[in-house]
C-alpha cells in the first residue's frame, strides 16, 4: 500500500448469517449471508412474493428465521418503519415521533415519572440527576424541536403536533411514521416502501435526507428513481438467495441486461466481452458523477468490478404496444373542461390540443382529479362543464384506476383475453396461450380463474387486454399498481418506443421522466401546461409560480 495511505474496512452494521426461512415445503431464503455496513444504503429487490418485506421483518426481530441468526453490532440502535398505522392511534403526533428512539423515551418517562412524585426524595432526585445527564449525552433536551423539523420536513405543520394519530388520514400517519423512523440518528434504519403516499417534494427530501446519512440504510422500493438516488448497493432476491451488487438500480439492471446478452454470444472473444463491460462502466460512472442527486455520501461507482457483473435470471413480460392505424394530425381537443366531485372542484378550464405523438404526463396535487380527468376522456364520466373532441382517426386503449370491474367473472385466462378480440386467429387457443405466456402466464397459469388473480397479475392481463385492442392513443391511470420492478421497468422501456400518444397519470418518477415530452398539471383554478420533461417541470421558476397562484 502506498505511503499515507489507509485501508479503511467499513464497519459492520449488521450481520445476516446462514439465514434459512421455510414455510412447510416452500422455502423463502436458504443459507442467506449477507454483511450490511455503515455508511451505505442497500436497495432490496426481487419478484412479488420472493420475501422482501419478510426478509426486512427478519432483519427487525419480528419474525424468526427457521435457522441462522441476525446481529446487530452491540450499542447500536436499529429503527423501522412502522407498517402498522392503527399502533399509535391514541399519541400525539410529537409523541409518536418521540417513540421512534424507544431508548430516549424511556428514559424522560422514568425522569417525568421521579419528578411527578408527591414524595420526592433525596434518592429520587440523585436518580433523575444521573438520568438527566444520560439524556443530555442523547440530546434529548433538543428533542422535541428536532421532532418537529423533521415533522416539518415531511409536510406535516405545527398545527398538528399535538392532534392524536387517530384522528388523522393515512397519508398524514405514513409521513409521521417516516419522521418517526428517521428520528434521533438511528445506526440502522429499515424501510419499507418509504414513498407510498408521498408527494414529489417530500420524496425529493428523503432522498436528500437519505443521500447525506451517514449511518446504514436498507430500503424496499418500487420506486426507481428513489432507488437510484439513495442506494450504493443492491441485494437480489432470486431463488431464495440474496446477491449483492455495487451501484444502484439502474446500474444493476443494465450491466445485468448487457451480461445476458454476453452470455448468448458465444462466439465473442473474452478480450471484446471485458472492453464492452469495461466501456459501460466509464459510460455509467460518468452519468451518476453529473446527476442532479449525486451527493459526497454517493461513490458508489468509484471502484466497480467486472467480476461483480452477472446475468440475471428474471423474467420480464413482452409489452410491445402495436397499432392498428397510424393516427392523423387530429388527435384531441379539450375546450374548458370542468369538474367536481362532492362540491369539490377538481380541476377547472382545461383547454388542452394534443398533437400528434405527444406524450404527456399528467398530475395534481388531488389525485381524484386525474382519475376523474380520465374517466371523463374514455366516456365513463361527464364534465361538469365544457366538452372534447377525438380525432376520427384515432381509436383509445384505457386503462382506469379501479379494475376490479373487469375480474367478476369467474372464467379463465384464455376465455378471459378472448373477449378482448374479434380475430378468428387471435381467438385460437394456441395464440391465446402463447401471447399469455409472453406476460408471464405460462403452462397451467394461463388456466388460472380471472377471478383469484393476485393485484400484479391482474394489471398484466389489463396491458394483455390493451396491446390486442391495437390502439393509437394510450390513457393510462397510475399503471405501475401492484407490478414488480420487472414489469415496471418492461412496461416503462415499451412506453418509450410507442410510436402513438399517450396520456399517462403516475407516481413513478422514472416513468414520466423517461416517457414524456409535455407535462399538464390540473388545478382547481386552471391548468399548467408545458412541453418539457418531468424534471424541468419540476424545476421551473415560471410553473413554481403558477402553482402558487392555481392552488392558493
Amino acid at each position: 500500500m502506498p505511503k499515507g495511505q489507509t485501508n479503511i474496512i467499513p464497519k459492520i452494521m449488521l450481520n445476516v448469517s446462514n439465514l434459512s426461512l421455510q414455510f412447510g415445503k416452500r422455502v423463502l431464503f436458504d443459507e442467506v449471508n449477507i454483511k450490511f455496513t455503515n455508511g451505505n444504503c442497500y436497495g432490496i429487490i426481487g419478484a412479488n412474493g420472493a420475501g422482501k418485506s419478510t426478509f426486512l421483518k427478519i432483519l427487525s426481530g419480528e419474525i424468526d428465521p427457521t435457522s441462522g441468526q441476525v446481529s446487530l453490532e452491540k450499542g447500536k440502535r436499529m429503527s423501522v418503519l412502522e407498517q402498522n398505522h392503527f399502533k399509535y392511534d391514541e399519541y400525539t403526533v410529537l409523541d409518536t415521533v418521540l417513540r421512534g428512539n424507544k431508548v430516549l423515551y424511556d428514559i424522560k418517562e422514568r425522569m417525568d415519572a421521579l419528578y411527578a412524585k408527591e414524595d420526592f426524595s433525596e434518592e429520587d432526585g440523585i436518580k433523575a440527576g444521573e438520568l438527566g445527564v444520560v439524556y443530555e449525552e442523547m440530546n434529548g433536551w433538543n428533542a422535541e424541536s428536532d421532532a418537529a423539523t423533521l415533522l416539518s420536513n415531511v409536510g406535516i405543520d405545527s398545527d398538528m403536533h399535538y392532534t392524536l394519530m387517530g384522528d388523522l388520514d393515512n397519508k398524514a400517519k405514513v409521513r409521521i411514521l417516516i419522521a418517526q423512523a428517521l428520528f434521533g440518528n438511528p445506526d440502522v434504519l429499515i424501510l419499507d416502501e418509504p414513498t407510498n403516499e408521498l408527494d414529489v417534494n417530500t420524496i425529493q427530501w428523503l432522498e436528500d435526507f437519505l443521500g447525506n446519512f451517514e449511518n446504514t440504510v436498507i430500503v424496499v422500493s418500487h420506486d426507481r428513481h428513489f432507488l437510484d438516488a439513495v442506494c450504493t448497493h443492491i441485494c437480489d432476491l432470486d431463488f431464495s438467495k440474496l446477491n449483492l451488487y455495487s451501484g444502484n438500480y439502474t446500474f444493476w439492471y443494465e450491466s445485468s441486461q448487457l451480461a445476458a446478452k454476453q452470455r448468448a454470444q458465444q462466439n465473442k472473444k473474452a478480450e471484446e466481452k471485458k472492453k464492452e463491460l469495461q466501456d459501460f462502466i466509464a459510460r455509467f460512472s460518468s452519468n451518476v458523477a453529473k446527476a442532479k442527486q449525486t451527493t459526497s455520501r454517493k461513490k458508489m461507482i468509484e471502484k466497480l468490478n467486472i467480476e461483480d457483473i452477472k446475468p440475471s435470471s428474471r423474467r420480464y413480460p413482452a409489452l410491445i404496444w402495436e397499432q392498428s392505424r397510424e393516427a392523423g394530425d387530429q388527435i384531441l381537443e379539450v375546450n374548458n373542461l370542468s369538474a367536481s366531485v362532492d362540491g369539490e372542484v377538481l380541476f377547472k378550464d382545461a383547454n388542452i390540443n394534443l398533437k400528434k405523438g405527444d406524450k404527456i404526463g399528467i398530475f395534481s396535487r388531488n389525485s381524484k382529479a386525474v382519475s376523474q380527468f380520465f374517466e371523463i376522456l374514455s366516456g365513463k364520466a361527464q364534465p361538469d362543464s365544457g366538452d372534447f373532441t377525438w380525432g376520427i382517426t384515432t381509436t383509445q386503449a384505457y386503462l382506469p384506476l379501479d379494475n376490479t370491474d373487469f375480474f367478476k367473472e369467474d372464467i379463465n385466462l384464455v376465455d378471459w383475453l378472448r373477449q378482448y378480440t374479434d380475430s378468428d386467429e387471435e381467438r385460437h387457443e394456441e395464440f391465446m396461450r402463447g401471447f399469455l405466456g409472453k406476460m408471464l402466464f405460462s403452462g397451467d397459469e394461463a388456466l388460472k380463474k380471472s377471478s383469484v388473480l393476485s393485484g400484479g397479475e391482474k394489471m398484466r392481463c389489463m396491458f394483455s387486454r390493451m396491446m390486442l385492442l391495437r390502439a393509437n392513443v394510450l390513457l393510462l391511470d397510475e399503471p405501475t399498481g401492484h407490478l414488480d420492478l420487472e414489469s415496471i421497468t418492461a412496461l416503462n422501456n415499451s412506453l418509450v418506443n410507442f410510436k402513438g400518444t399517450i396520456l399517462m397519470g403516475s407516481h413513478d418518477h422514472e416513468l414520466i421522466q423517461t416517457t414524456c415530452n409535455r407535462i399538464i398539471e390540473l388545478t382547481p383554478n386552471g391548468i399548467i401546461d408545458r412541453y418539457m420533461t418531468y424534471d424541468e417541470f419540476l424545476d421551473d421558476p415560471k410553473v413554481k409560480e403558477l402553482k402558487a397562484k392555481y392552488y392558493a
